[in-house]
C-alpha cells in the first residue's frame, strides 16, 4: 500500500467517523424534541449536541480533504 492509498483510506475512516457523529446528533435531537420539553430545557439539552455537531462536520470535512488529496496526488 502506498502513502496515497493510506491517505485515501485514512480520510475515508475520518469521514465515516464524522458521519456517525452526525447521525448521533440527529438521533439525540429527535429524542429531545419527542420528549416534549419546554423551551429552556430543550435548549439546555441541545447545547452540547451543537458542539459535537460542529466537530463532526469538521472531522468529515478533513476526511474528505484527505481523500481528495490522496486521489489527486496518487
Amino acid at each position: 500500500m502506498t502513502v496515497f492509498e493510506g491517505l485515501i483510506w485514512g480520510g475515508a475512516a475520518l469521514t465515516l467517523a464524522g458521519v456517525a457523529a452526525l447521525v448521533w446528533c440527529i438521533v439525540t435531537v429527535a429524542r429531545a424534541r419527542r420528549a416534549g420539553l419546554d423551551d429552556a430545557a430543550l435548549r439546555a439539552r441541545m447545547r452540547p449536541v451543537l458542539a459535537v455537531n460542529m466537530g463532526a462536520l469538521a472531522l468529515s470535512m478533513m476526511g474528505l480533504l484527505l481523500v481528495i488529496t490522496g486521489i489527486v496526488l496518487g
